[in-house]
């Protein structure tokens, strides 16, 4: 009974202020829609970006030049992101970027020159870097409420919807032009944000007592205590160099798949969505391998896997041992992020997860650009190596992080 008010009294209801209508399983189950939406949509763009190289004639490195659209439009975004939310609520900006990215997703495939593709990439991801912040800040803001370690189950929504639209890419590659897949995807986000959306418009973000020790809501970075901000700063990285991996493998992998091992379209499309599944295994299971291994050791164990299956993935000599190289450095992959970021949070409040998260994301973006030039300097193979260092340098920063927050 006493959680039971807490619950009512933190999660405001409708308009009329009945507190006790609105169900939090509801909330949550939108919330959660939206972070399979922002999987989906991406994993649409991704599987298809083989056929669009083609369709502009674009080198390796003149591609990472045009994917540096969708690292240049989120990092804007993603430093007013949090202006807009604390102005609008972070459940209207989610809304709002669920349908520009929807609306979105149809233009690259419009291009026919590397320049106009870079443009387009800014909208896209514009939207993309602005929906990922604001569902997160919604996100944190409802586990507060809820009192329940769930952020997990909404980063495993987002593998699982990266599954689904890789899986599906896979499946129509063939047969639909880029233009026809990609203005599919475009309805199909517009339908499912017209669905979950009014949820979230119709009630406001709950509102979480305050911590003693952490920032005013909505606090940044610059308003922590010199050490709050550097042991932030030092998850911020982890998540960073994991989530490099996970841009790496969604914009190159397929690439990877067919041009070097000569997979079909299809084999090559099922390489992130392995990857995607490997994923959300592991972090539908993070919250018991949290318990028995502890947050330092799943950090460490998780990175130094990812090492492991990445080398593998980059360097096998057929399609099949890539792709096995994918699923294990999903599973290993899976837990590092949410782990990073929330343990951010339990150091320094609501302004820790947003400073953590963005340097996270900031990582997922600017990692595909990069692993372009090392390709058109060396090879995509060689390139790909580096998520494989990148992961086992969040093990060893995970592990040095050791003492910085209880485990």
């Amino acid at each position: 009974m006493p959680q039971l008010n807490k619950l009512r009294t933190a999660l405001p209801g409708d308009l009329g202020g009945n507190t006790a209508t609105l169900s939090p399983a509801r909330l949550r189950t939108a919330l959660t829609v939206f972070f399979a939406l922002d999987g989906f949509l991406f994993a649409g763009w991704v599987v298809r970006i083989p056929a669009i190289k083609h369709q502009t004639g674009a080198s390796a490195a003149t591609l990472g030049l045009a994917l540096l659209g969708v690292s240049a439009g989120a990092v804007v975004t993603m430093t007013l992101t949090g202006r807009l939310c604390r102005r609008f609520g972070s459940h209207a900006v989610t809304v709002a970027c669920g349908v520009l990215l929807s609306l979105s997703i149809a233009l690259p495939a419009q291009t026919h020159s590397a320049l106009s593709l870079g443009l387009v990439l800014l909208v896209f991801g514009a939207a993309y870097g602005g929906m990922n912040v604001a569902m997160n800040s919604a996100a944190v803001d409802l586990v507060a409420a809820l009192r329940r370690p769930v952020m997990p189950s909404f980063h495993a929504a987002f593998s699982l919807g990266g599954m689904l639209g890789a899986g599906l890419g896979g499946l129509v590659a063939a047969g639909l032009s880029p233009a026809t897949h990609l203005f599919f995807l475009t309805g199909i986000g517009l339908l499912v944000t017209a669905l979950a959306g009014p949820v979230l418009l119709r009630h406001p973000a709950p509102v979480v007592p305050e911590r003693a020790d952490a920032p005013p809501a909505g606090g940044s970075a610059q308003r922590l205590s010199g050490r709050a901000r550097k042991v932030v700063l030092l998850f911020g990285l982890i998540a960073l160099c994991t989530a490099y991996g996970e841009g790496a493998l969604a914009d190159w992998g397929a690439l990877h798949l067919e041009q070097d091992l000569h997979a079909r379209p299809g084999v090559a499309a099922a390489g992130y969505s392995l990857f995607a599944l490997a994923m959300t295994a592991g972090r539908l299971s993070g919250t018991a391998l949290l318990e028995r291994l502890g947050q330092t050791r799943t950090l460490v164990a998780g990175g130094a896997t990812a090492a492991a299956g990445m080398l593998l993935g980059a360097l096998a000599p057929t399609a099949w041992l890539a792709l096995l190289g994918f699923a294990v450095t999903g599973i290993g992959l899976a837990n590092i992020f949410p782990v990073a970021v929330g343990r951010a949070g339990e150091l320094a409040g609501p302004g820790g997860v947003a400073a953590a998260s963005t340097l996270g994301y900031g990582g997922m973006l600017l990692g595909p650009p990069a692993i372009g030039f090392l390709a058109d300097w060396f090879s995509l193979p060689v390139a790909l190596t580096t998520v494989a260092v990148l992961a086992g340098a969040a093990a060893a920063l995970g592990y040095g992080a050791r003492n910085a927050a209880r485990t």
